[in-house]
C-alpha cells in the first residue's frame, strides 16, 4: 500500500510540475496592475479608440467590421498577421492602428520570452 501511495505522489507531483508557467505581455503602464491581462485589454481598446482614423470615400466616412490577428513577439513588438473585412479602406486603417501599438514587455513561457497571438473583431 505504501508503494502505491508513493507512486501516486510521484505521478501527480510530476504532472503538476510539468505544467508550463506562462505570463501575458505587459502593456506600458500595466506593470503594477493587479490583473495585467485586463489592463492589456483596456489599453488595447483605448489605443484603437484614440488612434483609429476613419477613412473617407466621396465625402462620407467608410465603416465596416474587421477581424484582426497579431502577435506580440519575443522582443515585445507587434507583428500584424492579418486584417480581414469586406471594406479595403477600413482594413488598411485598422492595420495602421495596429502598427502603432507600443512596444511592451513580452509574454513568457517558463521564464523565457515567448510570442503571443491575439485575434479580435472591431466594428468601425
Amino acid at each position: 500500500m505504501k508503494k502505491l501511495l508513493v507512486i501516486a505522489c510521484f505521478f501527480f507531483g510530476g504532472i503538476a510540475g510539468a505544467q508550463a508557467q506562462q505570463t501575458s505581455p505587459v502593456w506600458p503602464g500595466c506593470e503594477d496592475a493587479e490583473d495585467k491581462s485586463e489592463c492589456f485589454n483596456e489599453k488595447l481598446n483605448a489605443h484603437v479608440r484614440e488612434n483609429y482614423e476613419y477613412p473617407m470615400k466621396q465625402n462620407a466616412y467608410v465603416r465596416g467590421e474587421v477581424k484582426v490577428s497579431f502577435n506580440i513577439n519575443e522582443e515585445g513588438k507587434v507583428v500584424v498577421n492579418s486584417v480581414e473585412g469586406s471594406e479595403p479602406l477600413v482594413n488598411e486603417a485598422a492595420r495602421e492602428v495596429l502598427k502603432k501599438i507600443p512596444d511592451m514587455k513580452p509574454g513568457t513561457l517558463n521564464g523565457e520570452p515567448d510570442s503571443r497571438n491575439f485575434t479580435t473583431t472591431y466594428r468601425f
